[in-house]
């Protein structure tokens, strides 16, 4: 079962795309776009989320604007003028939204994010670590002037990083993986050989689509997101 939710955001309003399990109670698990913004692809990976027995909320960071996946320029306008404050305002409505649902379940939440999505799993779990207890974010991660407090990163992480990455070089993934073990923190980032970027996308807006891959690595996923929300 899925609906369009809406939910509060730090005095505004927001919406989202909420999937449940068939069951109709699991643990919740927040769903993080690509800059496309909230399209059919993200939502598709909310019902599969949804089949593998999560409450799955997906925030619609654009507020209603998409882009196509022939709109590459549309898309990549469109994350560069998403204000960085709002964003975060937003996933963290739907962190409270998510927690107070009736058919959420399990001792927190989940967060994972696709690209720009990936990236933000990360600043989400470090500014809610009161909520989030794991984090899956797919070929995106903060680096540089973007990299938050990581003091404040309390969730174990597992990683999907893409070979052939313009956006998200490998070698930025392991080294930002080595800092982060280095603080103790439970991190692993699997860079997945041959991959390109966006190999779980799909709609294949990239022509990276692997879905051998894709495959292989969501059971891991499901595992993963029960063995620490349960």
């Amino acid at each position: 079962m899925s609906e369009t939710v809406e939910f509060q955001s730090n005095g505004n309003r927001a919406s989202g795309y909420l999937a449940a399990p068939p069951g109709g109670n699991g643990p919740g698990v927040i769903v993080i776009q690509e800059w496309w913004g909230l399209d059919p692809a993200l939502k598709i990976m909310a019902d599969r989320l949804a089949e593998g027995g999560f409450v799955a909320l997906a925030p619609d960071l654009y507020h209603g604007d998409l882009a196509g996946h022939d709109e590459m320029d549309k898309a990549a306008q469109l994350m560069q003028s998403l204000p960085p404050d709002r964003a975060l305002r937003d996933m963290s409505g739907a962190v409270d939204f998510l927690a107070g649902h009736p058919a959420v379940t399990g001792r927190g939440l989940g967060v994972i994010g696709f690209c720009m999505g990936g990236m933000l799993s990360w600043l989400l779990a470090t500014a809610r670590p009161d909520r989030i207890k794991a984090v899956v974010p797919f070929y995106g991660f903060p680096a540089g002037e973007m990299e938050p407090d990581w003091a404040t990163l309390d969730a174990p992480v597992r990683g999907h990083m893409a070979d052939h990455d313009d956006f998200f070089p490998p070698a930025a993934a392991h080294a930002l993986e080595t800092k982060l073990q280095a603080m103790g923190k439970d991190v692993e980032l699997t860079v997945h050989p041959g991959s390109g970027h966006a190999f779980m996308n799909p709609h294949n807006a990239l022509g990276t689509l692997d879905e051998q891959l894709s495959a292989q690595i969501w059971p891991g996923v499901v595992s993963f997101l029960h063995g620490q929300l349960d």
